[in-house]
């Protein structure tokens, strides 16, 4: 693979579908920033495997994305596909997400012998002791709650809680329901005649604004939260 390009990828109807991309002008545009797609693509191609040269047909490119329209297609596996990094970028979005874990950590966790927060070199070095693995795409909120239960075991830590009630409707309790569980532990839960989900959740304080704009995204504003506790 020439380091000029790497490969975005998804997997729809069961088959895979692959452009050739330039690797910051595509990891730009999949973060938000305005990119023409001329800067991004290498080719036109729509490939099923782009390592081996294989073009993906025009009869599944059309079931798969409705369209065969490169630049739709190009867009569609971007945003919401897998995007191969080159190892500089994993390199920089792993320090990245690791700071903001850091700074997430010293200001929601306290030493309960002082009630003080632990400062961020601390945090850092208890990360590193634990061999936490940062991921860049997963959220801070999430990875946070991981490396919690991770240091507990080398730094004494205390974590504000609260909980929090939800109901979220049928038609989106099913894709939800993996969302809610990154955030804290459910302690009750109930599934209603009608396919709704409703629960109570304990998370860190801290976790409860971003739970909300989370949720909100998951659900497209269809939820009903309030903190309990």
């Amino acid at each position: 693979m020439s380091k000029g390009y790497t490969v975005a990828r998804i997997n729809m109807n069961g088959e895979d579908f692959e452009i050739l991309v330039k690797p910051d002008p595509a990891l730009a545009y999949r973060s938000g920033k305005s990119i023409s797609l001329s800067e991004i693509l290498v080719t036109d191609v729509v490939f099923s495997d782009a390592n081996k040269g294989l073009r993906a047909s025009e009869k599944k490119i059309k079931d798969a994305f409705g369209t065969l329209d490169t630049q739709e297609i190009a867009k569609a596996i971007i945003r919401k596909g897998t995007l191969q990094l080159t190892t500089e970028q994993r390199r920089r979005m792993v320090e990245e997400k690791r700071r903001q874990i850091i700074a997430f950590l010293s200001r929601h966790c306290v030493d309960p012998r002082t009630k003080l927060p632990h400062p961020p070199t601390r945090m850092e070095q208890a990360l590193e002791q634990a061999r936490y693995a940062v991921d860049p795409f997963k959220s801070v909120e999430e990875q946070a709650n991981e490396a919690i239960k991770l240091i507990r075991a080398i730094l004494p830590i205390s974590v504000e809680k609260t909980s929090v009630a939800v109901r979220i409707p049928p038609a989106y309790a099913s894709r939800a329901y993996g969302t809610v569980k990154s955030f804290g532990t459910i302690k009750t839960e109930t599934w209603g005649t009608d396919g709704s989900w409703s629960a109570v959740i304990e998370m860190p304080a801290g976790f409860y604004a971003p739970f909300l704009d989370k949720m909100g995204e998951v659900t497209r504003g269809n939820i009903e939260a309030k903190v309990v506790k």
